[in-house]
């Protein structure tokens, strides 16, 4: 089985390339041909018997070596053949063209003819052949560049190789150039690596050279301009062919326009003479005209008249030669007969069967290897997705849960800190009543207890004196002491105040805790100017740890409000978060012992415990402990 599908996808592939089902000399001359390869040409030139063909494949090569082969009488000469059909069409017209510049009608009524019949044997060589026939014929006469959509569409969709494609995309920005009127250098850029690949120089050249001109006139960066002139020229002068050759002409032409845009007349003046000694294809009127005009306002700032003079005359010799508007008229009027007339109905039927054809074609021919491809690919694109699904989701949780270690290392750390802070405060204020007691009532005891002792010593004996005012001196310290110990069971926290305690220590948990990006806790105090007891602090400190943990744990809240207030005999807290929530009616497995635990610890207290939360609000806990 597995033999069979080889061999079914072999068949498919070795059908891919139209010119390989139908390999013969002439194909493979016109194939050379098409694709500018001229040293192959020759070789293939050789190969054909017909003479009657080989005359026309070495007219078409004479055509491109030298630019002005001797012209063929062909009017007697039809065939049905597609191949020679095509060429035979192609050849009237590139003679025509060669006659004179008032044929040009003629010439792409020729071409239309080759791309008729081209589109009717769906044949992507000769398609291309022909087509790039008519674009060139439009890319050279500005008044016909609205025919060129149509013509783009057909080369792009038949395009067989990468030399088609770089001139489908050459023609394709040279056009938007021209009806935006704005650069494309970027797109240039782009299909110059095309163009290199498909060793073609003639449109590698080309591509430079219309980067310097968008360069020049829409940019006006002469520098760049010239560079890329000078790259044209330099791929050019490698090329020994004539076809290649007559671009040298719009180099130097345009290197010539350039050094006019900054003053320099006498240097572009050598350039425009170069221009003028390139042999150029046919009788480039048109061109000609054009440099005798620079040449005549040239030689007209220089003050040479009598050149201004020759160069102004021989201009409009050229134009009155050319009339170039009205064959622009007359192209335009074979096309709109094309449009109504039953031939460009059956040139759109064409291409509407051929790209029905095509698809078919195609759906055949990738029809299994699609379908297995498919298979295929969905299979591991499933898989991959899958498996670095897995592997996020197993990051993110490993992430979670060392952000949660670490969190909890940091709680019980503060708890530890905190719990030491109470109690060195809870010391410190056993010492302060320690050197209280001893520094100032210690004193006045000890005055009371030598008052007592002397009038012990001495109550019998009736020589002494003053005893009644002893007594009363020792009943004055006696009320003064009583008052240094009434003073001091009342004297607020014995003069330590709350911010050494509890307070400190949850403002400090709360912004260990808080990160940017994550968690925001605030605490907020009302009345806690007192200590609390030591061990109430503590058993407090740690509930409202055990709450913050559980809103880290679970919550995935952003922001936590703590309120601690003081109503006199009742401490109020309040612990409120934005997070998911929950059904308090039935507690969370994981939060669960977790909140009953500190419900217990606060009925120990003789507090009351109280939870309000909402799914997708947040959550609110209220606990009041009577101090």
């Amino acid at each position: 089985m597995s033999k069979i599908l080889i061999l079914i996808l072999f068949t498919f592939l070795s059908l891919e390339d139209s010119f390989s089902q139908k390999d013969n000399t002439l194909r493979k001359a016109i194939f050379h041909l098409d694709n500018y390869q001229l040293k192959e040409l020759e070789n293939s030139i050789n190969e054909i018997q017909s003479t009657k063909i080989k005359s026309l494949i070495n007219w078409q090569f004479s055509f491109l070596e030298n630019g002005n082969p001797k012209i063929l009488d062909l009017k007697t000469l039809t065939n049905k053949i597609p191949e020679i059909e095509v060429l035979l069409n192609i050849t009237k017209g590139d003679q025509e063209f060669l006659k004179s510049q008032n044929n040009d009608t003629i010439s792409y009524k020729y071409y239309l003819n080759a791309l008729n019949t081209s589109l009717k044997n769906k044949d992507s060589l000769l398609i291309c052949f022909s087509t790039k026939k008519i674009l060139w014929s439009i890319y050279y006469n500005r008044k016909i560049q609205n025919l060129y959509p149509r013509y783009l569409k057909i080369l792009n969709q038949y395009a067989y190789n990468k030399n088609e494609k770089a001139l489908f995309h050459f023609f394709n920005i040279t056009e938007k150039t021209g009806r935006l009127k704005k650069e494309h250098i970027f797109e240039y850029k782009n299909i110059l690596s095309i163009a290199q690949k498909s060793k073609n120089p003639f449109i590698e050249a080309k591509i430079y050279q219309m980067i310097g001109i968008q360069y020049s006139y829409f940019k006006e960066e002469k520098d760049s301009a010239k560079i890329y002139y000078k790259k044209a020229y330099e791929v050019i002068k490698k090329n020994p062919y004539a076809y290649a050759k007559n671009e040298t002409f719009g180099i130097y032409t345009n290197t010539g326009i350039l050094y006019n845009s900054k003053g320099r007349s006498n240097i572009a003046n050598q350039y425009f003479h170069q221009a003028l000694k390139v042999p150029l294809t046919g009788k480039s009127f048109l061109k000609k005209a054009k440099l005798s005009s620079l040449l005549s306002e040239n030689y007209r700032l220089l003050k040479e008249y009598d050149s201004a003079f020759f160069y102004n005359h021989l201009s409009r010799k050229y134009y009155d030669s050319l009339k170039e508007y009205q064959n622009a008229i007359a192209l335009n009027d074979i096309e709109i007969k094309y449009e109504t007339a039953e031939k460009e109905k059956e040139i759109v039927q064409l291409l509407n069967t051929n790209l029905k054809t095509e698809a078919s074609r195609v759906q055949n021919r990738n029809l299994l290897i699609g379908s297995l491809s498919l298979i295929l690919v969905g299979s591991i694109f499933v898989f991959l997705i899958y498996k670095n699904t897995k592997r996020k989701q197993r990051i993110a949780e490993q992430e979670r849960e060392i952000q949660i270690q670490k969190t909890e290392k940091l709680l019980k750390e503060q708890e530890l800190t905190a719990i030491d802070a109470m109690i060195s405060g809870q010391e410190k204020e056993r010492q302060r009543l320690a050197n209280e007691l001893h520094d100032n009532l210690g004193s006045t005891l000890a005055t009371v207890k030598l008052h007592f002792q002397h009038l012990q010593r001495n109550k019998d004996n009736p020589k002494v004196e003053q005893v009644e005012e002893l007594y009363t001196k020792t009943n004055a310290l006696l009320d003064e002491a009583y008052q240094k110990v009434r003073t001091i069971a009342h004297e607020k926290n014995s003069g330590v105040m709350a911010n050494q305690g509890l307070l400190p220590a949850i403002k400090n948990l709360a912004k260990q805790v808080s990160n940017g990006d994550g968690l925001h806790i605030e605490v907020q105090d009302y009345g806690l100017e007192e200590r609390l007891d030591n061990a109430l602090e503590i058993s407090i400190f740690r509930m409202i740890q055990e709450l913050i943990t559980n809103t880290i744990k679970h919550a995935e809240a952003s922001e936590t409000h703590i309120s601690l207030t003081n109503h006199d005999s009742l401490l109020n807290i309040i612990i409120e978060d934005n997070g998911k929530g929950f059904d308090a009616k039935i507690l969370p497995k994981k939060e669960g012992m977790g909140l009953r635990n500190i419900e217990k610890r606060v009925e120990h207290l003789e507090g009351t415990f109280e939870i309000d939360s909402t799914i997708g609000i947040g959550t609110n806990i209220i606990i009041n402990i009577p101090i």
